[in-house]
């Protein structure tokens, strides 16, 4: 009798774990052991119970989705820490009403729907106008507990809008770039079939080669980027002399430069003279950072090409002394067809699509490229490249 007394005891206590004692065969001992059995199947339950929690609460934790429940009064149940993140919700948050940490009054007039039984449509809103992160929120009620309450479930779709958005500025860019050649050459042609004077008609067909020039760069430069999308372009490692691609794209763009009267500096550190990569995608990289800066440097400017090392790593810079970037236009900078003048009133000559191949072509050796506006004015593009470990060159 005693021994019953003390497990009863136990299991008030909350210790459930199973016991070894023998209660008999009296009546006693029957009811003894009925209740016994009893606490272990609750035993069981609360085990399962809890094994379900901690998963659910890991799952929860994983997720880059934030989730809220709520109950019946409108007060928080759950919360995941994406959520407390996306919301600021103050810590602790569970037991408070939604109102109190939902600022958002889209996501809020949602929550008080479903928490009438109704099913609101999905919203997006902006959580933060400083950060421009955009968010669709989805709330539904909770029909099968007969408390009931309500679901809010908040996605993360920026970078999903700024694809799409770049896929529309690059239809209507390629559209743009493809359509002032073609009417070029179509309105010169019309104008040959009129048979001007041989020296009208002489520049006439100048006109036109320029622009089918134009056209044939513009789809070779979309070709490029088609292949190097779909990973067909490879790397021919090879040990790249930095100050001979600078001197070859010098070469190559020796009579652009001297129209315009602009020089390239280059400053070459001996422990950042050579790097491990492909001499003619480098050659490339540079052109296109070079073309870029010869276009937007003033007549009889300078453009800076300078290399250093900086820890396991070699960056090349291209510097130039133009009317440099807005910076909201930064973050975009290296997108197809995005150009910072909106008006077109300037035309540069190029298809608009080289700093896209530059980035492709950075990223294929394991690096990246980054611009920024330098003190002064004017634009900087810095490309950071591997490195291994090569003797300085004299």
């Amino acid at each position: 009798m005693r021994g019953v007394a003390d497990l009863s005891r136990r299991y008030r206590s909350g210790d459930l774990t199973p016991t070894r004692m023998d209660f008999g065969d009296d009546e006693l001992g029957v009811v003894a052991r009925a209740l016994d059995e009893s606490v272990q199947d609750v035993a069981r339950h609360l085990a399962e119970q809890a094994r379900d929690r901690g998963r659910m609460e890991a799952i929860l934790t994983g997720m880059v989705e934030g989730v809220i429940l709520l109950n019946s009064a409108g007060r928080l149940v759950l919360a995941n820490p994406a959520v407390r993140t996306m919301l600021r919700l103050p810590d602790p948050s569970d037991g408070r009403h939604y109102l109190e940490v939902v600022r958002q009054p889209d996501i809020a007039s949602a929550l008080a729907q479903a928490l009438a039984g109704a099913q609101p449509p999905p919203v997006e809103v902006m959580l933060d106008a400083n950060s421009r992160r955009i968010f669709v929120a989805r709330v539904v009620p909770v029909t099968r507990e007969p408390s009931g309450g309500a679901v809010l479930v908040l996605h993360d779709i920026t970078d999903l809008r700024h694809a799409d958005q770049v896929r529309r500025d690059f239809v209507a860019n390629v559209s743009h770039e493809l359509r002032t050649p073609l009417t070029a050459i179509r309105g010169y042609v019309e104008a040959l079939l009129d048979e001007p004077p041989p020296e009208q008609a002489r520049k006439f067909q100048e006109i036109i080669a320029r622009h089918a020039l134009r056209m044939e760069r513009l789809v070779r430069d979309l070709l490029r980027l088609a292949r190097l999308d779909a990973g067909q372009e490879t790397i021919e490692q090879a040990i790249c002399t930095i100050a001979t691609i600078v001197t070859a794209v010098e070469h190559d763009m020796e009579g652009p430069l001297s129209a315009r009267n602009q020089a390239i500096v280059s400053e070459i550190a001996t422990d950042a003279a050579i790097v491990s990569g492909d001499p003619v995608k480098l050659h490339d990289v540079l052109r296109n950072l070079l073309e870029n800066a010869a276009n937007y440097s003033p007549e009889g400017g300078t453009i800076e090409v300078t290399a250093r090392r900086a820890g396991e790593a070699i960056e090349i810079s291209v510097a130039d002394r133009g009317p440099g970037i807005p910076e909201t236009d930064l973050p975009r900078i290296f997108e197809r067809f995005y150009r910072v003048d909106r008006s077109r009133t300037r035309d540069p000559g190029g298809t608009g699509l080289g700093l896209s191949i530059v980035r492709h072509l950075v990223e294929l050796h394991g690096g990246r490229v980054a611009a920024a506006n330098r003190e002064g004015g004017g634009a900087i593009f810095t490309v950071r490249l591997p490195s291994r470990a090569y003797p300085a060159q004299t």
